[in-house]
């Protein structure tokens, strides 16, 4: 019975009983439907709804509502063991314990007779589709094998250590792992030295005592900084090598020609990208519109690498592809997605020579705003690859000998356009968190020069903007053509971010309306309030660590960092698979010839697509993320003893993580060391406070502080604090309100983290959950060297 209450509606239980009965796919529109509810009644219901959302009953994303933290309908998730029945349980391989506590636990059920490619075991990683249970004991979910993406590995990455008497043992690189080390034969070291980085397979193992194993492959000394993205690489199971098969295809394949394709071998189209890019696979042009009723505006043309028209659905190139996901981009190195003979040569944009790509012609009217666009499959060929630094120099009255003839021509006319675009851009306000990137510069031999913070040019935006533009015109194609496709989602910051981000401001006296339509412009008039001033680069880390982390989505929820209400990736196709789906969408939907998608995509299907490249782009982010971490660490680890300056950026019940201003590497200054007496952690303030003496450190310090001890295998420094800047010296205040955390007593001897697992390092990388989630690589469309939006 749908049970109503004296005013006519739904009470707060049968609406939150329906929410709970169709998991993921609820809105005020299905809950008006089932109700019997006019369009009248829906400020009512909406109210209600609001209410169920601010008392943490339900949970609101955009459109839709849930139950609080309930998994999505399909997801990838590990294998974690068994039940005492014997049945399989899983746990989400994304999740946030410190947001949101203790994972979810999954019972998996096995039909009698599986599909191939769905059977699995303890500690595979699977994609699975999951509903509510309405067991009140056991996992709250089950789940259906949809695929196995990893099998467990019989085989392990460490550094092997000699024993004097033969042999040695396997120290795993893993940290989760750390603790559980192999017993090495010497007949099994198969020439191991002591330090050497090798891959073990497990041969043998036991209830009690070491396991053996037995050494497969030597990678290299871990003393050199050319094993070092190595360890990354296998930690966290990024394939290195293609199939024969898809190698194979690659090498067949063929350059394109004008069958099928307009020729715009004639439009001076050119490339800009960082200086040491190897693959160029998107290029622009722009001129002044000539239509008489445009006056004023500009025909911009992006033309993108059609990777679609080699790289097949189905094929063997294809499934390496989407095992990937995607190309992880390393100081030393790069592990494509596509083969070089792809992404090198055939899909690369290189100047002189035809390459076919998918081009859309976009018309801007003078207030920058996008009238039309069209999408087009075309011939080209590049007149020029320029980089960031040679283009702006151009503009700014230094050309070179490339640059100087396309400066009249094609250059002043892309920037013109792009002054244009900025308009509507400013308008529409997206979130402006424009924080500095680092670079590693590595020497010849593989080390560590130096780090650097390239500058950020007008010709950086104005390939973002352009390409921002492009990915919407895709979006916005392939919902007219009602065609499923694959959104990048970003979604605002829940409630209690939200909350906790105005209690902080609040202790610094900047006010922040909690109430009201969230947008980007809210975040951003805190900002500018601050511009300039000694606190912001604090409240930009704490504006950062609010938003919500970007994704892919076969389901549109609309992109809140960028302001946008439909977005694609399209820009990139020869390193995101996701760009690769939406060209093949875009060939379909306009009937451009060969490459196209499936008539069997269904958005259920691209779902889970979307879930599993939303993990390999969360895999490689840690990855590139873990190997500056352990670059720096080597590059540091002869400099014990040194002092430096650095930044507060982190704050726990474990001490201060701090971000050196000379290397942008970041460590921990354990909360022992900062003195005799207890601290408290002040989590609204984002700080460490003397119960005794007031002394206060919080995010965004500037600090002196001298390097302990660096560990490169684990990427973790630790320090010890010198003194405070003058700038932001630890301050004497009492905290408003009550502590929310309990004290710990700062004394040698004593770890203040008291959960801390035997084995686990203290120090490192430890600021889980702050995702920052910026781009490494050529981040186009949602910014080249940006954040990952």
């Amino acid at each position: 019975m749908k049970r109503k209450n004296d005013r006519g509606f739904p009470d707060r239980q049968a609406i939150v009983a329906f929410i709970k009965a169709n998991q993921g796919n609820v809105g005020t529109r299905e809950i008006a439907r089932e109700f019997g509810l006019k369009n009248a009644d829906r400020v009512e219901l909406k109210r209600i709804l609001r209410e169920l959302a601010d008392d943490g009953t339900i949970k609101k994303k955009r459109h839709k509502v849930s139950e609080p933290d309930a998994l999505p309908p399909t997801l990838v998730a590990d294998i974690t063991g068994r039940d005492q029945d014997g049945e399989l349980i899983a746990s989400p391989t994304e999740w946030d314990e410190v947001e949101s506590g203790e994972p979810p636990k999954i019972r998996i059920q096995m039909p009698r007779r599986p599909k191939p490619g769905t059977v699995a075991g303890v500690r595979d990683r699977v994609l699975l589709r999951v509903e509510p249970t309405s067991e009140t004991e056991g996992p709250a979910y089950r789940g259906h094998i949809i695929k196995v993406f990893d099998k467990a590995k019989s085989r392990i990455l460490g550094v092997f250590r000699s024993l004097p008497e033969g042999g040695g043992r396997l120290v795993p690189v893993d940290k989760k792992s750390a603790d559980r080390e192999l017993n090495i034969a010497a007949a099994d070291t198969h020439g191991a030295q002591d330090g050497d980085l090798v891959s073990v397979d497990i041969v043998r193992t036991r209830s009690f005592g070491l396991a053996s194993g037995r050494v497969k492959e030597k990678l290299g000394s871990v003393k050199s900084e050319k094993a070092i993205s190595l360890i990354a690489i296998y930690a966290h199971d990024i394939p290195l090598q293609f199939s024969p098969a898809a190698m194979r295809d690659a090498e067949a394949a063929e350059p394109a020609n004008l069958k099928g394709r307009e020729d715009w071998r004639d439009v001076p189209l050119l490339t800009i990208d960082p200086p040491d890019a190897k693959d160029h696979d998107d290029a622009v042009h722009a001129q002044p519109d000539e239509d008489p009723n445009n006056k004023g505006g500009f025909i911009v043309n992006v033309a993108i690498a059609d990777v679609s028209f080699y790289v097949r659905p189905g094929s063997a190139l294809d499934r390496d592809a989407l095992d990937r996901g995607n190309s992880v981009y390393f100081p030393d190195r790069v592990v494509p997605m596509l083969p070089e003979r792809i992404s090198n040569d055939l899909c690369s944009l290189v100047p002189g020579e035809p390459r076919g790509a998918l081009a859309v012609r976009m018309v801007l009217g003078p207030d920058g705003r996008k009238r039309s666009h069209s999408f087009h499959r075309i011939l080209m060929r590049s007149a020029a690859k320029l980089s960031y630094a040679q283009a702006q120099a151009a503009i700014d009255g230094r050309p070179d000998d490339t640059t100087g003839p396309l400066l009249d021509p094609i250059l002043r006319p892309l920037y013109a356009a792009y002054a244009c675009a900025k308009r509507a851009r400013d308008e529409r306000d997206p979130l402006n968190l424009d924080l500095p990137e680092r670079k590693i510069l590595l020497k010849s031999d593989g080390t560590v020069d130096r780090v650097v913070v390239p500058e950020r040019l007008d010709a950086h935006k104005l390939i973002e903007e352009f390409m921002i533009l492009a990915n919407v015109a895709a979006a916005e194609m392939l919902e007219k053509k009602s065609l499923p496709l694959i959104y990048r989602v970003h979604d605002e910051p829940t409630l209690e971010k939200v909350h906790a981000l105005a209690e902080f401001l609040e202790t610094l006296d900047v006010p922040f309306a909690k109430s009201g339509a969230l947008r980007p412009t809210t975040f951003n008039r805190v900002l500018a309030q601050l511009e300039g001033h000694d606190y912001y680069p604090l409240v930009s880390e704490v504006v950062l660590r609010a938003q919500a982390q970007a994704e892919y989505s076969s389901e549109n929820y609309g992109h809140f960092g960028l302001n946008l209400r439909r977005y694609a990736h399209f820009t990139s196709p020869i390193r995101r698979y996701a760009d690769l789906v939406v060209h093949r969408a875009l060939v379909r939907a306009l009937g451009l010839g060969e490459g196209a998608l499936p008539d069997s995509e269904t958005p259920e299907s691209l779902g889970e697509v979307a879930a599993h490249i939303s993990v390999t782009e969360r895999r490689a982010m840690k990855a590139e993320r873990e190997t500056v971490d352990r670059l720096i660490a080597h590059h540091l680890a002869d400099r014990i003893g040194a002092s430096f300056q650095g930044r507060v950026s982190g704050v726990t019940r474990a001490g201060l993580f701090v971000k050196l201003a000379e290397t942008g590497a970041d460590g921990l200054i354990p909360i022992r060391s900062l003195g005799t007496e207890y601290f408290n952690y002040d989590e609204s303030r984002h700080a460490l406070v003397g119960t005794r003496s007031r002394t206060m450190y919080q995010l965004g310090d500037v600090v002196d502080v001298r390097l302990i001890e660096a560990a490169p295998i684990a990427g973790a420094l630790r320090f010890e604090l010198l003194s405070s800047s003058s700038e932001t010296a630890p301050r004497e205040r009492r905290p408003s309100g009550p502590q929310r955390r309990p004290s710990f007593k700062a004394q040698p001897g004593r770890s203040p983290d008291r959960k801390r697992k035997p084995g686990k390092p203290k120090s490192g990388k430890g600021k889980k959950g702050q995702g920052k989630n910026k781009g490494k690589n050529k981040g186009k469309g949602g910014g080249k060297k940006g954040k990952a939006w």
